[in-house]
């Protein structure tokens, strides 16, 4: 069948019954169509033996029908089924923008507040840090939804201090992760350990960035010594009563950057 033509319905025409007196002449009888029914006629209205054995002679020189792939007619458009569908990817990994602000601070709200009862970055510093240094933070989506996510910025001094929490240094060689938090309903996962290690790779092909800081309270200081931060001292900034430790990371060395399998 040609591109252009249209598909015919095919049907299989009935048998004749014979009658029992005077019978035509065979020339003169339909033929039984078999086509795509792939059937021959009917026992109850079979005629002679001579008939039937013609019937299936000829039912075997018909070749079967093959399936064909039905092409539309020059300006035609495809109908939507057969247009490329696009879906949003399942597992997405990619730097923040201004514009995904308030999914973050939802989630770091309800990590935080919880907890410290104040969130680490309001959500107006959130759209600060994503507006001068996007390519310092990384977020992790699953079907377009934000899932967990990483913002930091650039720090130029050995030690965090008060204003590293709110300040972007361009000529910093020292990444300062601000907050990592993951949603609550996709905690137990794995996903805080996944998303570190990429944000690690992350900043190892940002030739500005040479080493990572941040601090944490002392009971998550082992998780991020997985990942070879090593643990400078008490931390000079303190956040009402609470106080942290603060930890430093090589990013070009191999343990930063090596996926450690008990993670």
């Amino acid at each position: 069948m040609s591109g252009s033509q249209q598909p015919q319905l095919l049907v299989a025409a009935p048998a004749l019954c014979a009658q029992p007196r005077q019978r035509p002449s065979s020339s003169r009888l339909p033929r039984p169509s078999v086509l795509s029914l792939g059937v021959g006629p009917s026992p109850s209205k079979q005629g002679h033996p001579r008939e039937m054995l013609a019937a299936r002679k000829s039912t075997h020189r018909l070749h079967p029908l093959k399936p064909a792939t039905l092409y539309m007619p020059a300006g035609v458009p495809n109908s939507p089924s057969r247009q490329r569908r696009h879906t949003l990817p399942a597992s997405e990994f990619r730097c923040l923008t201004p514009e995904d602000a308030t999914s973050v601070f939802e989630i770091e709200r309800e990590a935080f507040v919880s907890v410290s009862g104040t969130c680490p970055l309001p959500l107006d510093e959130i759209r600060h840090f994503l507006t001068l240094c996007p390519e310092l933070s990384l977020g992790w989506f699953v079907e377009g939804r934000l899932v967990a996510f990483i913002i930091g910025s650039l720090w130029d001094e050995e030690r965090l201090t008060q204003e590293s929490l709110t300040l972007h240094r361009p000529g910093g060689r020292m990444a300062h992760l601000h907050v990592l938090a993951v949603h609550r309903t996709f905690r137990q996962q794995g996903k805080g350990s996944v998303l570190l290690w990429r944000y690690l790779q992350h900043l190892g092909g940002l030739a500005a960035v040479r080493n990572a800081v941040l601090m944490c309270e002392g009971p998550l200081v082992p998780f991020y010594q997985k990942f070879g931060f090593r643990a400078v001292g008490p931390c000079a900034v303190t956040v009402g009563a609470l106080t942290f430790t603060e930890l430093q990371c090589s990013l070009r060395s191999l343990t930063c950057l090596r996926r450690n399998s008990g993670c």
